[in-house]
């Protein structure tokens, strides 16, 4: 328990100092930090439809965040999940122009299907560019993922695009039997307990299987895994693939559940925000669950704070980017051997002294 307290410790002081800091940046903006305090946990957590709202978000948060956990522990950093949640959306609302779906709880998970197919390919373009090509995956999965978006906006405006969305583009909408509802008759739709499952089941498969510790020690000390004949290459595409499935399945998610349609509100940045919960929760899957709820809260409180104080809607964001500079600049003191740099400052007259005899 001791071990996972201090775990837990650098990342929940990073997001109180991020509180912080974002209370000084609106009191420059001459609003009370206090009230903007309460308002973030009351706009997040006050009441039921809150609630609601914050899970909502956070639901496709947990998805996004695996995009980048699961390609984290066989060494990679993938930050274009953005392009998987699109083009996960764009092949669950394509599905239907080209394959007659039966309009049931079948056809609902073949919708799923297909995002996790497109988001799944689309990330082990990544993982294989760097495996096969040399190529950074950080830099080559950021510019993957505008050119998903590019390709879907040209679908969606051209090819794809329903005659009768006029002043907003979007595909058909899906029938009413393929929709994702919500869970006990409440607006949290059942992509929640998709995200949790998916979470819960990604942390057992790294903890628990052959082929989850065989990712982990890719990850940890690539030369290892080398000398004991491990297939690295096979291992971090399949971490891709399955990062990106996650993904691919939020923007299928989001697409019968909440749109109903592909279009531009599909882009809502749930891809980047993703990799601000996979770092905060050190790359653990379970640790994600709560960590996305979290920040599913922030965004939910983003218009409470325009309509009771004024603030931009959008301000939600400076606070999501100071809470990312303090996780990685903690991350950096967690390297720190505190005992040698101590060692190190001693005062000389503390150390032992050496001297030379006369020879």
């Amino acid at each position: 328990m001791p071990k996972v307290l201090k775990e837990a410790a650098l990342p929940v002081f990073a997001i109180a100092a991020a509180l912080l800091l974002f209370g000084v940046f609106v009191w420059f903006a001459g609003v009370s930090p206090l009230e903007v305090w309460v308002i973030l946990f009351k706009g997040a957590f006050g009441d039921w439809f809150s609630w609601q709202n914050t899970l909502q978000r956070a639901a496709p948060l947990m998805l996004t965040a695996l995009c980048v956990a699961i390609p984290a522990r066989a060494g990679l950093v993938i930050i274009g999940g953005e392009g998987a949640v699109v083009l996960g959306g764009l092949a669950c609302a394509a599905l239907p122009y080209v394959l007659p779906l039966p309009a049931n709880m079948a056809g609902t998970v073949t919708l799923c299907i297909a995002g996790a197919v497109a988001g799944a390919l689309w990330i082990m373009l990544a993982g294989w560019l760097r495996q096969y090509r040399g190529i950074n995956e950080t830099i080559s999965s950021l510019l993957l993922a505008y050119v998903a978006i590019g390709l879907f906006k040209h679908l969606v405006e051209g090819a794809l695009r329903d005659p009768a969305s006029l002043n907003k583009p979007a595909t058909r909408s899906l029938a009413e039997g393929l929709a994702i509802g919500g869970i006990g008759g409440s607006d949290v739709h059942w992509g929640l307990a998709i995200g949790i499952v998916a979470c819960l089941a990604s942390g057992l498969w790294l903890r628990a299987t052959a082929s989850g510790f065989s990712v982990r020690v890719v990850g940890g000390n690539p030369r290892t895994a080398q000398l004991v004949g491990l297939p690295a290459n096979r291992l971090i595409l399949a971490a891709c693939g399955i990062g990106g499935a996650c993904a691919g399945v939020a923007g299928a998610v989001e697409v019968a559940a909440v749109h109903t349609n592909a279009n531009a509100s599909l882009i809502a940045g749930y891809g980047y925000a993703g990799i601000l919960v996979s770092f905060i929760a050190r790359h653990n899957p379970v640790a994600v669950i709560p960590v996305a709820i979290l920040f599913g809260g922030f965004g939910a409180a983003g218009s409470l704070l325009q309509r009771r104080l004024g603030l931009p809607d959008a301000s939600v964001l400076v606070l999501q980017g100071i809470a990312f500079v303090l996780i990685l600049a903690s991350e950096g003191l967690r390297m720190v051997d505190w005992n040698s740099l101590l060692k190190n400052r001693m005062p000389q007259a503390a150390a032992p002294q050496m001297r030379k005899e006369p020879v």
